[in-house]
Order: structure tokens, then C-alpha cells, then sequence
């Protein structure tokens, strides 16, 4: 069993199976959508409805409003534990920012392209990538296995 940080967008319609796959393998997953402190995950809406349309001073506020402070520590606390980082594609920002994060402090990522457009030479700086959920569930080892 491993425990997995799975770095994703909500806009993403992959990311719920890839959890409840990776879940059902045995592995220990952290889910953004609905974290360890309770409720339904952080949206900048949580904090603003009119958040899509600040400036940027507003943005640089809202870093420091208490919703985002507190989950970008349950996110980070989820990367620090975690030994693997699935980056599940396409996704924005945060996500690849997660994942280069992960990689740099020396953990092992798997970007996972379900939906393949077109390559891109910096997902070198990541251990694997692979196209199906089948070859993602493969590569962590099955269920009562660490092959990490």
C-alpha cells in the first residue's frame, strides 16, 4: 500500500475513478475534494463569489483568508506524507505545481494522460507516464503489494 497525493483540477471528470481505483487497490489516498478537516474542499468561491473577477490585490488577500490557509496546509501536510504523487491530466496550476513540488523534494510522480494531445518534453522531470488507469494501477502495485 502506498500512500498517494493525487494532484488534479476540479474541472477534472477522471479524477473521482482515479481515487476510487487507487482506493479500491488498497493504496492510502488523499482526496482534495474532500480532506481530512471535513466539508467539500477548497474553491476561491468558498471565499468570494465574485472571486473569478478580483484584482490582484484582492487575490493576494485571499492567500491569507483562513479558508485557503487552512487548506493549503492540509495539502501540504498530504504532499509531505505522501510517497507518490499522481498527476492526473488535463489540469491547471496548482496541480503541476504540486506535482513539480513533489518531484523536487524527491518523490516518486506518474502523470496519468487519459487523454493524450500532444507530448511535452518537462514530464521527463517525472518517474512515469502512462495512458490508462488499468497501466497507473499496474505500475503501484496491486492490491496487498508495495512495489514501490
Amino acid at each position: 500500500m502506498a500512500r498517494i497525493y493525487v494532484a488534479s483540477s476540479w474541472r477534472n471528470k477522471y479524477y473521482p475513478e482515479v481515487v476510487r481505483r487507487l482506493k479500491m487497490e488498497g493504496h492510502d489516498v488523499y482526496d482534495f475534494r474532500n480532506p481530512p478537516h471535513g466539508g467539500n474542499g477548497f474553491r476561491w468561491t468558498d471565499i468570494d463569489e465574485n472571486a473569478p473577477r478580483w484584482t490582484f490585490a484582492q487575490y493576494a488577500d485571499g492567500l491569507r483568508h483562513p479558508l485557503a490557509e487552512r487548506q493549503f496546509a492540509a495539502d501540504l501536510e498530504a504532499m509531505s506524507g505522501a510517497e507518490v504523487c499522481v498527476l492526473v491530466l488535463p489540469c491547471g496550476r496548482s496541480a503541476h505545481t504540486e506535482a513539480g513540488w513533489m518531484a523536487g523534494a524527491g518523490k516518486r510522480v506518474i502523470a496519468f494522460i487519459p487523454e493524450f494531445d500532444e507530448p511535452e518534453l518537462m514530464y521527463k522531470l517525472f518517474d512515469e507516464v502512462v495512458g490508462t488507469l488499468d497501466d497507473l494501477a499496474c505500475r503501484l502495485g496491486a492490491k496487498g503489494r508495495n512495489s514501490l
